[in-house]
């Protein structure tokens, strides 16, 4: 591996190709921050808390700090996602932009699909149009652990964030609402600042596993055996910019999709809004130590759902939440629909330069 961050940064600059890819994955990273703001901030605005502005400062700040906890078992999962024959720059770079392109789709719609899992399906999706074939691409137990978790991160976010509205509701139910809001208002912000703190060590080692994959395949060749065979090492400055990427995309915020997250799946006070960022931070904790890449959106949404639910089921508004659960079964199929055509157009445009 290399000495240092100036003789890495020199080695990347003095390959384009490398570079772009390099650049491509921070952008990635921004997206990620930007199309996910919306689950950091939807409960603590759609609760009335803080005001848009000050509360994108306030999640992008926790998801920067995220850097210094938790360590990189998320990174070493994504790094390793493909079998390391397979990975090559344009396959990187498919990957990226195929994530990216999903992200800004169902940005656009507003529908608050998993970065991680586009991350994920663009990354696999164009391995295997590089390979032209379905099987050992990707590391099949790395792959089913990712889908389990399709169903299992909203279901634990889910009775979480139930466990706790009914705790809460037990244990003050002899509070005047007005006294519990005000309460809950100061709380909120200790839970959305967690909240935001496992969405940066979730997400942006996303993107540090892409990087290390990325270096691994070109500038740190001589360090692929050890790569294969054992823990990817992750240089701190790589840790440094991904968690500044993914800040960044926070600050720039996702209006869109916190209209969805904190205001139309249910109507939220103060109280419920902690309840469901603190089942939702306790998930992403416990996953960040398992080395499992879970989606932050999805475990949002089922702690919001959760808390919704113990008011009664009806003040879900299950249309909207039907069209959110279409997207999560979509994201990772689609995704590596479109890394498979950007990984086509990249070997073209490739052959033809």
């Amino acid at each position: 591996m290399s000495d240092g961050f100036v003789n890495d940064l020199l080695a990347i600059a003095s390959h384009p190709y490398i570079l772009l890819v390099f650049a491509a994955a921070l952008a990635f990273d921004f997206v990620n921050g930007f199309h996910d703001a919306a689950n950091s901030i939807a409960t603590i605005v759609g609760t009335r808390v803080l005001r848009p502005g000050p509360a994108v400062v306030w999640a992008a700040w926790w998801n920067f700090a995220a850097a210094w906890t938790f360590g990189v078992a998320v990174a070493n999962t994504v790094a390793k996602f493909v079998h390391p024959e397979w990975v090559t720059i344009d396959v990187i770079l498919a990957g990226l932009i195929g994530a990216i392109v999903w992200d800004l789709i169902t940005w656009h719609f507003g529908l608050p699909s998993s970065s991680s899992h586009a991350l994920l399906g663009g990354f696999g999706g164009a391995a295997m149009a590089h390979a032209g074939s379905f099987r050992d691409v990707v590391h099949t137990g790395k792959l089913l652990a990712t889908v389990e978790f399709i169903v299992l991160a909203p279901l634990i976010g889910f009775a979480l964030g139930l466990g706790l509205m009914i705790v809460v509701a037990r244990t003050l139910w002899r509070t005047s609402p007005a006294k519990v809001d005000r309460w809950f208002r100061i709380a909120q912000l200790g839970s959305a600042a967690a909240y935001s703190l496992g969405h940066g060590t979730n997400d942006a080692q996303k993107t540090m596993g892409i990087i290390a994959a990325l270096l691994y395949a070109s500038i740190w060749k001589q360090e692929q055996a050890a790569f294969e065979s054992g823990t990817v090492q992750f240089p701190f400055w790589i840790v440094l910019v991904c968690h500044a990427a993914i800040a960044l995309g926070t600050m720039a915020g996702g209006w869109r999709i916190v209209k969805t997250m904190g205001m139309k799946i249910t109507k939220l006070r103060p109280y419920g809004g902690a309840c469901a960022e603190t089942a939702a931070a306790f998930s992403l904790f416990l996953s960040a130590r398992l080395g499992i890449p879970v989606s932050t959106t999805h475990t949002i949404t089922g702690a919001i759902i959760g808390v919704g639910a113990v008011q009664r089921l009806s003040a879900v508004r299950w249309g909207v939440a039907r069209s959110v659960v279409w997207a999560w079964i979509l994201t990772i199929p689609m995704s590596a629909v479109v890394g498979v055509i950007v990984y086509a157009i990249i070997v073209v445009i490739r052959r033809a330069l």
